[in-house]
């Protein structure tokens, strides 16, 4: 049987897309439409074999415009609904689209403990740093001393870095993105979706309407983005700026910019970007990173290899059933009892 070629319109339904002008979440599904076809031919799996689940939120509205198979869930619960699918269908290959408050307010337990479990699924955590669709409260990435509707003379409190905690929380893949860079943006949801286990890629987003050039600083322009932002490749050296005269190097034991050719240091002093380290010291300090001490970093921060939440679960009903033919899943793990509520 010839293998069916995707392409982008085939992963879009024809209904309209109903997020504001300008919007940074138009750029992100735009990546996302881009990357499914080449998913599906590396995966080698058919587009009814994708679903998006989603929590609520701006960026949540993503599965009304997908024509694959999907779930919009309930506040903070996307992780949790995705983890239940993934496990009971492994085949699948499962999308969470969420944002900052999403993922990170009420559903902070779901997500960081999808990352420790490390399931095998895509969550693009959308991070604009308010809460949108609720128009204007301030949310767990908000920059600290935003002014908001819930925070009138600035919040008192310090913003999650939402690849921080993913590292901290044990997920394996790890990758930042903004919304203006679609091809980084595409590049990185075809390696998280083609690794096994769980790949949380943040993707820089702005909001028009609520928290206008969030992201100017480091994000507002192309020269803006060569100079401010390091973009991460496994193998290859820190390098950034316009000429790439730029670099990061250990000072002890924090990372510090160095210009190329000056105060003595060469090519060979800056550090090599390592994905696969076993080790979370620097992969934390990168992912740190913020402007104007340092370049924003981009790209894929952690990429390592360990055993995922769904195989586990497969691997044990698998071994109990060899033990004894015959017995369902519900017959291992529940005693066969049927569960009710009454």
């Amino acid at each position: 049987m010839a293998k069916i070629e995707y392409t982008p319109n085939d992963f879009r339904n024809g209904n309209a897309v109903k997020w504001c002008a300008g919007c940074g979440d138009h750029a992100i599904f735009n990546s996302v439409l881009k990357a499914l076809p080449e998913v599906a031919e590396r995966l080698d799996i058919p587009r009814e074999n994708f679903a998006f689940i989603s929590g609520i939120g701006c960026s949540s509205r993503f599965v009304y415009y997908m024509n694959t198979y999907g779930f919009h869930t309930i506040h903070g619960r996307a992780a949790a609904i995705a983890t239940g699918l993934k496990t009971a269908r492994p085949d699948l290959s499962v999308w969470v689209c969420s944002g900052d408050g999403d993922s990170l307010a009420i559903g902070g337990n779901h997500f960081i403990h999808a990352c420790r479990r490390n399931i095998n699924l895509n969550l693009i955590l959308f991070n604009n740093e308010i809460y949108g669709l609720t128009k204007g409260q301030y949310s767990p990435t908000s920059k600290l001393g935003k002014v908001t509707k819930t925070s009138p003379f600035g919040t008192v409190e310090e913003p999650f870095s939402p690849a921080v905690l993913a590292i901290g929380a044990k997920a394996s893949f790890v990758a930042r993105t903004i919304d203006m860079e679609l091809d980084l943006t595409k590049e990185m949801l075809v390696e998280g979706a083609c690794h096994k286990g769980m790949a949380v890629t943040e993707a820089l987003v702005n909001c028009v309407i609520f928290n206008h050039k969030t992201h100017a600083d480091y994000a507002d322009t192309k020269a803006i983005r060569e100079e401010r932002t390091i973009r991460l490749r496994h193998g290859e050296k820190m390098l950034f700026g316009a000429n790439k005269e730029k670099g990061l190097v250990l000072d002890g034991l924090r990372l510090k910019v160095v210009t190329l050719g000056e105060d003595g240091y060469t090519i060979d002093d800056v550090l090599t970007h390592d994905a696969h380290c076993e080790d979370t010291a620097l992969h934390t300090m990168l992912a740190s990173m913020r402007y104007p001490e340092y370049p924003v970093a981009v790209g894929v921060i952690r990429d390592v290899q360990r055993a995922t939440y769904d195989d586990e679960v497969a691997r044990q009903i698998s071994e109990q059933q060899q033990r004894e033919p015959g017995k369902t899943a519900d017959d291992l793990f529940f005693g066969g009892e049927t569960w009710k509520v009454e």
